[in-house]
């Protein structure tokens, strides 16, 4: 499932009157998400989803390792060597930290961590910044598609990750290319909540 694009289908169905109600389930192949719409003036602005439980067991998520976690393990991606926590939000996610996210050289990154063989279904891969403990920079790698302006699975997972280092709290702004989301990694519930905006582009027709 995709976290930015089940937001979309959430403004699409409330706002285009398939429905009038601002808290719904919506199935998807990561399982039942769900999500709950803030309304202004009849048209829907946010949307927060609740993305469940992070898989955090290696064998789980998938990568080719043994234990419970697979956190700030030590891996060698082209030749570097890098500290690397990994976390399934319904789909593998490695995250890395990095000083500067502006200056990374993705095209050249990202395509080793993709197919490098402790991930057997290949990965998608977050750069992280920390610019505070609320605070996270980020630029993704995604599997089968190279650098994209966001990744909402992908935010949650860094969220998460960057909680098991050490490094922020457990609700925190990730800031990235397209956009900022709030993510929420609940204590009692485990589960992680992202919160972000919604917006209309535009209509089209396909002839077929």
């Amino acid at each position: 499932m995709c976290g930015n694009g089940i937001r979309c289908v959430g403004k699409y169905v409330h706002d285009r009157g398939l429905t009038d109600q601002e808290c719904f389930t919506v199935e998807t192949l990561g399982g039942i998400k769900t999500l709950k719409l803030t309304v202004e003036n009849g048209e829907t602005v946010s949307v927060t989803v609740d993305m469940g439980e992070p898989i955090r067991e290696p064998r789980s998520i998938p990568v080719d390792a043994d234990g419970d976690s697979f956190i700030n393990r030590k891996g060698v991606v082209d030749g570097v060597e890098w500290g690397i926590t990994a976390v399934s939000m319904g789909n593998p996610h490695a995250i890395v930290y990095v000083e500067d996210t502006d200056s990374l050289e993705l095209p050249r990154l990202g395509p080793g961590f993709e197919h490098h063989p402790l991930f057997p279904e290949r990965v998608n891969t977050e750069f992280v910044q920390v610019v505070s403990d609320t605070h996270l920079k980020m630029r993704v790698w995604e599997r089968g598609a190279g650098e994209t302006l966001a990744c909402g699975t992908g935010a949650c997972a860094s969220l998460v990750a960057s909680v098991l280092n050490g490094k922020c709290q457990r609700k925190a702004t990730l800031e990235l290319l397209g956009g900022n989301l709030e993510i929420h990694w609940d204590e009692e519930t485990n589960h992680v909540f992202m919160t972000g905006p919604a917006t209309f582009v535009f209509d089209g027709e396909i002839k077929l």
